[in-house]
């Protein structure tokens, strides 16, 4: 039974692993919204891409290996490991002297968040009888879609109040709070067995996801698309992955277990993570843009309009995690998707003329989809495996979200970008007075002082192509979103079970 004492190191655990999932997750998009800030005065803007990518790439490659390490050699170990990766990267950050500094300091950020996010849902599992585990769960997940939102208003409070660098330090205080909670109140009483370590799986694995996502970004950009550089990469991309493959089928212990994806529902809720993790990742991206570029003011502003999606998302992450005792993951997602795609729809029909008062509703609409997907694909991922693989379970899914993300940036980034710098070609060609990284990048029209010195007819125009770009970008977003719909349908009819109250109740107070 679990005692009164044992309740409250619970809580004291639950309180340290929430500080940690909401830290790292956070991370991204309260960068984002600082990154104007940061090019401004560091310059690097051919780069400053990388100052995102490198957090996700590292995070999205650390997942299945500390997942899998937290199998053989406990959680507690490598989450307090991960906090303290974290927190050094933080620190490094906040000194960083240039873009390439930034983007190797956020690199060893991400190789912390691999360790936070996919252990974290792990010890919840292991912590919390089956009865608590979809409230526990819509708990992490309305903190990781409130962090999804709250990231860009915090990111752009602190820059324009305390400076860029302070989106780093904040870390530090919630980090050691963390820390200190995990350390001191969480005991686990699983016996480890020493396994080997499929080291050349994960250098594969990462050298794969590197490859693709330098080919994705560079194509096209810097380089052609059939330059020798980018067939390299995308040439390193196929060897290394097909290496991949062949490894998992002959390692003693896979980093990804295929043998995990023989079940229906692990298979299918990977998918939907991938897919929905890269439709949902623009609108945290493009939304404070649109509502900058288009509607003017400041970045704070938009944050705070991003709010009733933050609130949204945290509401069906709630009721995500609080249904799956009663009804199937397959409902619940497809519950989920009836408002996830129309508020993609509805996001991709933004323009000038649409009303601040319109554009908060399809957000609201397109948040409270996406939030079931917080608590549901967490819970969906694990369920049906024992201790012994729930990490590897876990850490798989974060993977497949964060590759959705990480591909979601990177292929709608690209998308977005030519349909500006298009557009703007052609409006502007020949035309005096257009500076020409006004015609490259829609940041430089964000700031309220640039947008005053623009004439206002040329204003108007550059910011409909922005909406423009915006929009059909969103329209492009919708293939995953309704992808994802088809993957749901296939993940079947299971759902939590409760045992009787009379099951016996782990105890994580004692070793």
């Amino acid at each position: 039974m679990i005692t009164k004492e044992s309740k409250g190191k619970v809580n004291f655990v639950l309180a340290g692993l929430l500080l940690g999932l909401l830290m790292a997750s956070m991370d991204n998009t309260i960068v984002a919204t600082a990154m104007g800030t940061i090019v401004g005065e560091m310059g690097g803007l051919d780069k400053f891409v990388w100052v995102t990518s490198a957090y996700m790439v590292a995070t999205m490659a650390g997942m299945p290996i500390f997942g899998k390490l937290s199998d053989m050699y406990g959680r507690k170990r490598f989450y307090v490991f991960g906090l303290i990766v974290f927190l050094l990267g933080s620190i490094l950050c906040g000194t960083a002297n240039s873009i390439v500094e930034l983007s190797i300091y956020r690199a060893i950020q991400g190789i912390g968040g691999g360790a936070l996010m996919p252990i974290a849902f792990t010890i919840i599992f292991d912590v919390f009888p089956p009865e608590k585990r979809g409230k526990m769960t819509g708990l992490f997940g309305a903190v990781f879609g409130t962090s999804s939102v709250l990231g860009p208003l915090l990111g752009a409070y602190i820059t324009e109040y305390f400076g860029w660098h302070w989106i780093f330090y904040i870390n530090v205080p919630i980090g050691l709070l963390s820390l200190y909670f995990i350390s001191v109140y969480y005991k686990e009483s699983l016996e480890h067995r020493k396994q080997s370590i499929d080291w050349w799986g994960a250098i594969t694995l990462v050298g794969a996801v590197v490859s693709l996502m330098f080919s994705l970004e560079l194509g096209g950009n810097q380089y052609a698309w059939n330059s020798v550089q980018i067939l390299g990469l995308l040439t390193s991309f196929g060897v290394l992955f097909i290496l991949f493959l062949v490894i998992e089928t002959k390692a003693a212990e896979p980093i990804i277990s295929f043998a995990m994806f023989k079940r229906r529902l692990f298979a299918a809720t990977n998918a939907v993570a991938l897919l929905y993790g890269s439709a949902f990742i623009i609108t945290t991206v493009y939304l404070p843009i649109f509502i900058q570029g288009v509607y003017g003011g400041s970045a704070t502003n938009s944050g705070l309009l991003l709010t009733p999606m933050m609130l949204s998302s945290v509401v069906g992450s709630q009721l995500g995690g609080m249904l799956t005792t009663k009804i199937s993951f397959r409902n619940i997602m497809l519950l989920s998707s009836v408002f996830f795609v129309p508020g993609i729809f509805l996001l991709s029909t933004l323009s000038p003329d649409v009303p601040r008062w319109l554009v908060t509703i399809f957000m609201v609409l397109t948040g409270f989809g996406v939030g079931f997907s917080f608590s549901v694909l967490g819970m969906a991922a694990i369920h049906g495996f024992d201790i012994r693989q729930r990490g590897s379970a876990s850490s798989t899914g974060s993977f497949f979200r964060s590759l959705g993300m990480t591909l979601g940036i990177t292929v709608f980034g690209i998308v977005q970008r030519n349909l500006f710098e298009n557009d703007m070609a052609s409006a502007f060609a020949g035309q005096q007075g257009v500076p020409g990284a006004m015609v490259t990048d829609p940041r430089a029209i964000l700031t309220p002082e640039t947008r005053a010195t623009i004439p206002a007819p040329i204003l108007e125009k550059i910011t409909d192509i922005l909406a423009s770009s915006i929009a059909q970008t969103f329209m492009w977003a919708l293939v995953p979103a309704i992808l994802a719909v088809v993957f749901i349908v296939l993940m079947g009819n299971e759902r939590v079970q409760v045992k009787p109250p009379s099951a016996p109740q782990p105890n994580p107070g004692r070793e």
